[in-house]
């Protein structure tokens, strides 16, 4: 599939999530039933391609992501890309199931779709991935989240600027302070 008819896809999706919420937001529990089932199959994908060494754990996660989009629907900014406001909450919902393992919970174990397979062998790989992790975590969102998604996820400044809701000139300027404050920090200056 080529990127355009991807991007096209994508903006599909969003405007047709993003009606259909606003119509239930309006009163229309037709429209509004109808955004919960298209966006719960949309969070299963997300949340699979995150979490693919914890099948178990997903279905909770999409179902408590909906409940939380359901709660905090007054809050959603009409202005902004719906997607990226559903992914935020789920991201938040993935870190919740992260602090609820305890101390010894690591995200590489979570993110790392081959963890099982090389985790023995290549455990100077896993520790910096952990590190890697930890460093990330440290930064301020509108930093991390361009890094995450240009560096780690694959994305272009186009698609991290849509998925996210910034400018493509925020999300450059995101990572390049991002990365400027990681290298800070491997240095030992945080």
């Amino acid at each position: 599939m080529s990127r355009t008819s991807s991007d096209d896809r994508h903006r599909a999706v969003e405007q047709r999530l993003r009606e259909r919420f606003l119509h239930g937001l309006a009163g229309d529990q037709i429209e509004y039933e109808a955004f919960l089932r298209e966006l719960s199959g949309h969070l299963r994908g997300y949340l699979r391609k995150r979490l693919s060494g914890l099948p178990d754990e997903i279905e909770d996660l999409v179902q408590e992501t909906l409940i939380a989009v359901h709660s905090r629907r007054d809050t959603y900014d009409a202005g902004q890309p719906l997607t990226a406001w559903v992914h935020a909450i789920a991201r938040y919902k993935i870190v919740d199931l992260l602090r609820s393992w305890g101390p010894r919970a690591r995200a590489s174990e979570v993110f790392d779709e081959e963890s099982d397979v090389f985790g023995a062998v290549d455990n100077e790989a896993a520790l910096a991935r952990r590190d890697v992790g930890r460093l990330l975590a440290r930064l301020p969102e509108r930093q991390r989240l361009p890094i995450v998604q240009t560096r780690l996820e694959g994305l272009s400044v186009a698609e991290a600027a849509e998925a996210s809701g910034m400018s493509e000139s925020a999300v450059k300027v995101g990572v390049h302070r991002g990365l400027k404050a990681l290298a800070g920090m491997i240095r030992g200056k945080r």
